[in-house]
């Protein structure tokens, strides 16, 4: 199963320079990486990455996560992924820049 992490590129290339991405500002403030299923990416780039033009879409193995993965209650009561520790590079399965919202709403089909 693939869960999707949003980032800017500056994070990713910082992640990808040290083989691991510790968070962003907002995900070490909370205490742990905020992910999205396919299905959830799209409403999470509105509230929070829309009008950012420099970002990368990270694909991770979900099963790769091991204990680390938690599925908890977020936004209207749906389960969401979080990453509570550091998420190795070897999890991420696929990256690519994403340049808008129609990126994400082909990630279901």
């Amino acid at each position: 199963m693939l869960i999707y992490k949003i980032l800017r590129t500056a994070e990713w290339r910082t992640a990808e320079r040290d083989r691991i991405f510790r968070g962003s500002p907002d995900d070490r403030r909370d205490g742990f990486i905020h992910c999205s299923l396919a299905e959830q990416a799209p409403a999470t780039y509105e509230k929070y990455f829309a009008g950012d033009a420099d970002l990368v879409l990270a694909a991770i193995d979900a099963d790769a996560l091991g204990t680390t993965l938690k599925w908890e209650t977020s936004r209207g009561g749906a389960l969401f992924p979080h990453i509570y520790g550091d998420l190795p590079l070897s999890a991420v399965r696929w990256s690519r820049p994403l340049a808008s919202i129609d990126d994400l709403r082909q990630l279901g089909q």
